[in-house]
């Protein structure tokens, strides 16, 4: 598995497109939920390609189910701040070897020079019904700071059948369009960044951080 922190992920070059952002709340059919919301207000955008192939990905699921995306651009001086909160946790646990401990946090949150989320290419989201209600999934976003770790991967062993088919129906829908999934996280979807480019084998990236 290649995690963020891995050199072949910062070795691969960014030709940004000058691409703006666009407000996920501008489209109807997706739900914006506001629990990762910062001063800055970023969470609610993304480059305009990656909401637009959202919208198409939207489109791929049945009727009576649509995404609600948690979050969307993080300020790199957010991303940093969060690293450091994770990376502080696994010291509580006793992780000290600094290559591990930027291996390991890695996992849950990127390194903020290769972030999908700073260069607004990535959507943290899940399920929900009709009601707004969300799916089960295996497990809650951002599992991993619950303690929820087992079960944040995306091929988690011990899932409940209807989890598991909660997870293959975002699986399509999002790969329908190009989007990849960051294995850790079966919530991170990302397109056009080094870790798309690097997984895809694209010649470079084409959204870097903003």
């Amino acid at each position: 598995m290649i995690l963020l922190s891995d050199p072949q992920v910062i070795n691969v070059p960014v030709q940004d497109c000058g691409e703006p952002f666009a407000e996920i709340a501008s489209l109807p059919a997706i739900a914006l939920d506001s629990r990762e919301r910062d001063e800055a207000g970023a969470y609610g955008r993304v480059r305009i390609g990656v909401l637009e192939r959202l919208h198409v990905a939207s489109k791929e699921l049945p009727n009576g189910v649509g995404f609600l995306v948690i979050e969307g651009h993080r300020t790199s001086t957010e991303q940093a701040r969060r690293s450091a909160l994770h990376e502080d946790r696994l010291r509580r646990s006793g992780v000290t070897n600094p290559a591990d401990l930027r291996r390991r946090a890695s996992a849950f949150v990127s390194p903020v020079e290769v972030a999908p989320h700073c260069a607004g290419a990535a959507l943290d989201l899940t399920l929900i019904d009709a009601d707004g209600v969300e799916l089960d999934m295996g497990g809650a976003v951002n599992g991993h700071r619950t303690g929820d770790e087992e079960h944040c991967p995306m091929h988690a062993s011990g899932l409940s059948s209807s989890a598991r088919r909660n997870r293959d129906l975002l699986t399509r829908a999002m790969g329908s369009t190009g989007f990849i999934n960051y294995p850790t996280e079966w919530w991170h979807w990302s397109y056009g960044d080094r870790y798309w480019a690097l997984i895809t084998k694209a010649d470079s990236a084409i959204y870097g951080p903003a």
